[in-house]
């Protein structure tokens, strides 16, 4: 399902209506389509998982909303949370690096559980293909991947994602847990920046 922008928000000179300065940007997916998309990979999780116990690795900072409300929806399973932080883009910077940076590893033992790594987006692959091998040597019963958003067009490397919320063209994105310079997390849908 590939994602076309639906409104323009208000220039950055402007206090918006959520009461600070926003940069301007287009709104890509609705908080209610996202709700509504969620709710479907949730349900495919519960599903596919039938009442095992799943735990679900969330990559920080911009994946946080997602892997909350993703939790919240999942039925008839115990979802136990953890939490990682791997990076390869810089400070200020809107381009992968190329180099995996660990920030934060995982506090549970992962040997023998069902595993779902919960990512805000995969671009070029690099940070979730380099977390996924690294999450193996941990011995997990099952490792799958789940992302809210998947730009196709700048993969580098190949990686099997087995949860897709949105496949979106290759835009800037911020809002719902994504930044531009550490701000606009808190957007409740996700918006892009034409740069």
């Amino acid at each position: 399902m590939l994602i076309q922008p639906t409104e323009k928000v208000k220039n950055g000179d402007k206090l918006g209506e959520r009461g600070f300065y926003m940069i301007e940007h287009k709104i890509l997916i609705s908080e209610e389509k996202l709700d509504k998309r969620i709710r479907e990979l949730a349900k495919q999780i519960s599903e596919d998982y039938k009442g095992e116990d799943i735990t679900l690795i969330c990559t920080l900072k911009g994946a946080v909303y997602f892997t909350i409300d993703l939790s919240k929806k999942i039925t008839d399973s115990d979802v136990i949370l953890d939490f990682i932080r791997v990076s390869s883009y810089g400070v200020n910077n809107r381009e992968t690096t190329g180099k995996p940076d660990f920030k934060l590893d995982i506090s549970e033992n992962i040997g023998n559980k069902n595993v779902i790594i919960v990512e805000d987006i995969i671009d070029s692959g690099i940070t979730l293909s380099y977390l996924y091998d690294y999450l193996k040597t941990k011995n997990p019963k099952s490792l799958k991947i789940c992302v809210l958003l998947d730009k196709k067009a700048r993969r580098q490397k190949k990686i099997k994602v087995d949860y897709t919320g949105f496949e979106i063209e290759n835009k800037f994105v911020l809002g719902y847990g994504l930044d531009y310079d550490e701000k606009y997390r808190n957007l409740p849908y996700i918006g892009y920046v034409e740069v």
